[in-house]
């Protein structure tokens, strides 16, 4: 079975250490940090086996050198100019066998033009309980990704892409930013009772310090406005731009980035 644990670093990231439960090879997920990474290998007696990466922000990769000093492994990414570190480039359609689990490769360009997505899904992984995304800065808990080099037009189409997978897909984002992207959300849509219900028990959950991921597919689906660009409650906030979700969404964005 697949097991996943985050390795909080800086002030609000998630890195993500994945193995296989019979196996002592882990693999990191965006190592902006390797320290922290480091300190979690030796604790749990661990071997660092592959380092996956989702885009060229130095949150996600800064702690790929010092990593690769200790133990040479394969770095798979995309294939950028700004990651000469990676080994193995990967592009929309491949899939890469890590932990005794397949995971597709989503090209998901908008927040850098270069951003990819790691997906598991359970009919070729049976090991799998449920489906597993790794989407590094694109679809957030209650969010998205800012626009740094891509276009509305770009994100949205993503943020589509990944919003059609499987609603019980446990999405593995990077950061802890959920309350801050549900305060918007209930900003856009302050009558949405399930959004309300989501706030409290995020809050409960950050009071104890616990995580508010993974989210889910299903989740985002019912209190992400960013993947609700054509229900009448986001489009209430944008009545000249009804029937266009991707407008909407630009909108919504720029609003966001202001919030």
């Amino acid at each position: 079975m697949l097991e996943i644990h985050p390795v909080k670093a800086f002030n609000d990231n998630y890195l993500w250490i994945f193995k296989d439960s019979e196996s002592l090879n882990a693999c990191i997920v965006d190592p902006g940090d390797a320290t922290p990474v480091i300190a979690y290998l030796k604790k749990e007696n661990l071997s660092l086996s592959a380092i996956l990466l989702t885009h060229h922000h130095a949150d996600h990769i800064g702690g790929v050198n010092d990593l690769l000093a200790l133990k040479d492994v394969p770095v798979y990414g995309p294939q950028s100019s700004y990651i000469p570190q990676v080994t193995k480039p990967l592009f929309e359609g491949d899939v890469v066998n890590l932990a005794n689990t397949n995971f597709s490769v989503l090209e998901i360009p908008g927040h850098t033009l270069d951003h990819i997505a790691y997906y598991a899904d359970t009919t070729s992984n049976t090991n799998n309980e449920i489906p597993v995304l790794f989407c590094g800065d694109t679809l957030f808990a209650g969010g998205c990704g800012r626009i740094f080099e891509g276009t509305a037009e770009m994100m949205y189409g993503s943020l589509q892409k990944l919003a059609a997978l499987d609603p019980q897909t446990q999405v593995f984002c990077a950061h802890e930013y959920t309350l801050s992207n549900l305060a918007f959300a209930a900003a856009v849509a302050p009558e949405d009772s399930a959004l309300q219900q989501r706030i409290q028990q995020e809050q409960a959950k950050r009071k104890n310090d616990i995580p508010t991921v993974p989210t889910s597919i299903e989740l985002e689906l019912r209190t992400n406005p960013f993947l609700r660009c054509s229900e009448e409650s986001i489009v209430e906030n944008f009545p000249e731009k009804a029937e266009q979700p991707v407008a909407i969404f630009a909108a919504l964005r720029q609003w966001k980035d202001g919030f």
